[in-house]
């Protein structure tokens, strides 16, 4: 299975983006997924997850209320729309995959499969 993420840019602050992850090889329902975030200097960072079957969905509080995880079944991907955008989520973004629907959802050791991320930038 691959992920490939797109759809990052610089945006200013208050503005919106959508990230999507193509998956191949799989179907993405078969997988509970992620995305998470890395900005320089600092380790990677939990942003939300859907689990198998979309039982449930879960946020980092960081951006709760403005990021909205979905899977398209019929594009098989994952989607991340990003709306109110601050400049501390500038970061790399990256989709991952967890073959196991693991209750540690929030700790990158839980997914298997990583896509190559894609750079948000928001100015302020």
């Amino acid at each position: 299975v691959q992920l490939q993420a797109s759809g990052g840019g610089l945006v200013q602050a208050g503005e919106s983006l959508r990230l999507s992850c193509a998956v191949s090889g799989r179907t993405v329902s078969s997988y509970a997924m992620g995305w998470f975030r890395q900005a320089p200097g600092k380790e990677r960072e939990f942003v939300a997850r859907v689990s198998w079957r979309a039982y449930k969905i879960d946020y980092s509080d960081s951006v709760m209320g403005r990021f909205t995880i979905s899977r398209d079944n019929a594009k098989n991907t994952l989607e991340l729309q990003m709306n109110s955008l601050k400049p501390e989520d500038t970061a790399v973004y990256y989709c991952a995959a967890d073959d196991y629907n693991r209750r540690a959802y929030s700790s990158p050791k839980s997914y298997d499969v990583w896509g190559q991320g894609t750079q948000v930038t928001v100015s302020s």
